[in-house]
């Protein structure tokens, strides 16, 4: 005979998770639309979520992919709440910076002359 299998409501295992800083935001972020189970966009605070099951949501303008590896009893530790997923976000490519013109602080009183002389056009 098949048991049950375990679940959670979704808004509870973000905040668990520690994805999160509380409860009433991660259920705004799901009644807005903003979470994908498997997929499927989900508005509904209440929706059992089981271990195996992959979230994509929005977390600070960064799309976050994680699979629920662990229900979780208790909102505890950082280093708790990252044993309940596994991350699957992909790393963001970092674009090739061009190096800037170099500033050491405030000119200096030569280099202030040096300046009011350019800008006169004097000698």
């Amino acid at each position: 005979m098949n048991e049950p299998r375990p679940t959670i409501r979704l808004d509870k295992w973000l905040w668990q998770a520690r994805f999160f800083k509380a409860r009433s935001i991660s259920a705004k972020v799901v009644n807005a639309g903003h979470v994908r189970l498997n997929g499927v966009k989900v508005k509904k605070t209440s929706m059992p979520i089981k271990v195996g099951d992959t979230l994509e949501f929005l977390q600070a303008e960064t799309l976050r992919i994680v699979k629920i590896e662990a229900l979780g009893m208790r909102r505890g530790p950082a280093a708790e709440a990252q044993t309940l997923y596994e991350d699957l976000t992909p790393i963001p490519e970092i674009p090739e910076v061009t190096p800037e013109i170099e500033r050491k602080g405030r000119p200096t009183k030569r280099d202030r002359r040096a300046i009011d002389k350019i800008k006169r056009g004097g000698p």
